[in-house]
């Protein structure tokens, strides 16, 4: 559990939950589904979960959440397992799943899927853990995350940052210029709460409108400082998500929703509850109840809680209700929310870059310092902005594919038969609470 910084503003949380929408019960994902419990696949899914916690002994990072029995988490602090053997037994639980499994939508199948490629990813882990020696961005990323991302070139973006330069004309570097209009968009430190407030309950009434949310879900809001992220969900089980944001950084006016959503509605605090709903406390799979974070899960978690950011506020709607009610709220002049809104519509489109550089750097072709250079110079990241990806990517490695390419992958998925906005919301509904997995988004 990570502290909350000193002089943060007062805790905020959510208790009650509207009546939702109810949902359309004909997806394919939830038709064909067996009442019936599969004894052999439910042993081997506690024995994932035990492996999950004792690989957690060796990295801090890895066990996001947790929320299953006591006691297996306390056997696992005294398991003394080396990573390497760690590795070797996720090795033999992967022999026991078929070698080869049909692609199908039922969710049985989805569930040996899953955990044989949640397996992977662990003993993949644990080889890295176990020998640190060599890191390749694109093997951490298939092995981890059960996707290759595109390898893609720096002049690739020439053109985004060349409209850039045209929107912020001006002498200086284009990242100081961007900084500088960016500025304009601060939210005060004493205005963030009020702000974030009423961004987070505009999320979670668009969310509820389409997605049955359970009924006593909850979250309580903390401000922290000097952290590698802009904000973070540590789910608590039973519904019940901490919520933190970073405010050691400017936190501009559109970070609101975009946290709001991501962190809580229909991003990461929605997800996890439906899977502990549906997966955990419906059907009894108990390999939901511990998340470990770098795994082909996670991919779909972030890629979710970004698309969920566009699918809660499509169009227009973000930059009209930030215009109508959050300006207002942080005190500042809406009156060119319309150009802000083309500078950060460009600056999304250089989001790639940071994967770019991000394998440069874990593949040793930079070094540090220059990676904090071309973080500014092909995102437009500032220098504080810049140094704190960097620490992101020391801190979790290629992990900063799932929001870029995880989100590009959840949205082509929903949006392949999905033409209005209800089928997408339905779809996506869906994808939260099934086992879906990267590889499986093509089944």
């Amino acid at each position: 559990m990570l502290t909350a910084c000193d002089n943060k503003p007062p805790e905020k949380q959510v208790t009650e939950a509207q009546a939702p929408a109810t949902e359309s019960s004909s997806s394919s994902d939830q038709a064909q589904v067996s009442s019936e419990r599969d004894p052999a696949m439910d042993a081997l899914a506690e024995q994932y979960v035990r492996l999950v916690l004792t690989l957690g002994n060796h990295d801090k990072s890895y066990v996001d959440a947790y929320y299953g029995p006591a006691e297996w988490k306390t056997e696992a602090e005294a398991d003394t397992a080396s990573p390497a053997e760690l590795a070797n037994r996720a090795e033999r639980l992967v022999a026991q799943l078929p070698q080869t499994i049909a692609p199908a939508d039922d969710l049985n199948s989805l569930r040996k899927q899953y955990l044989k490629t949640q397996l992977g990813a662990v003993a993949a882990h644990a080889h890295h853990i176990a020998d640190a020696s060599f890191r390749n961005f694109q093997q951490e990323a298939k092995a981890l995350y059960d996707t290759e991302p595109p390898v893609q070139q720096y002049s690739d973006f020439d053109p985004v940052l060349a409209a850039l330069d045209a929107e912020l004309p001006g002498d200086e570097p284009l990242h100081t210029r961007v900084q500088t209009f960016r500025e304009q968009y601060r939210i005060p430190e004493d205005k963030l709460d009020g702000v974030f407030k009423a961004a987070i309950e505009a999320c979670k009434e668009r969310t509820q409108a389409h997605v049955a949310l359970p009924a006593n879900e909850s979250f309580r809001l903390e401000y922290v400082k000097d952290k590698p992220w802009s904000g973070y969900n540590w789910y608590q089980g039973d519904s019940h998500s901490l919520i933190q944001i970073n405010s050691g950084l400017p936190i501009h006016i559109d970070r609101a929703v975009d946290l709001g959503c991501h962190e809580g509605y229909p991003g990461h605090h929605t997800y996890n509850a439906l899977l502990e709903e549906k997966l955990v406390k419906d059907k009894g799979w108990v390999e939901y109840s511990v998340y470990p974070l770098f795994s082909p899960q996670s991919l779909i978690a972030e890629g979710t809680a970004n698309y969920g950011i566009e699918l809660a506020f499509p169009g227009e709607e973000k930059t009209r209700f930030e215009q109508e009610t959050l300006y207002p709220l942080a005190g500042l002049d809406p009156a060119t929310a319309e150009k802000y809104q083309r500078v950060l519509d460009l600056l999304a489109q250089l989001k790639f870059a940071e994967n770019i550089v991000a394998r440069e750097y874990i593949d040793g072709e930079i070094d540090r310092a220059e990676a904090v250079k071309r973080f500014q110079k092909y995102t437009a990241m500032s220098p504080e902005k810049a140094e704190q990806r960097v620490k992101f990517v020391d801190t979790y490695g290629a992990y900063v594919i799932n929001y870029n390419w995880g989100k590009a992958l959840v949205k082509e998925y929903i949006e392949a038969d999905a033409d209005t906005p209800q089928a997408r919301w339905q779809k996506f509904s869906r994808l939260l609470s099934s086992p879906r997995l990267p590889s499986s988004l093509h089944w």
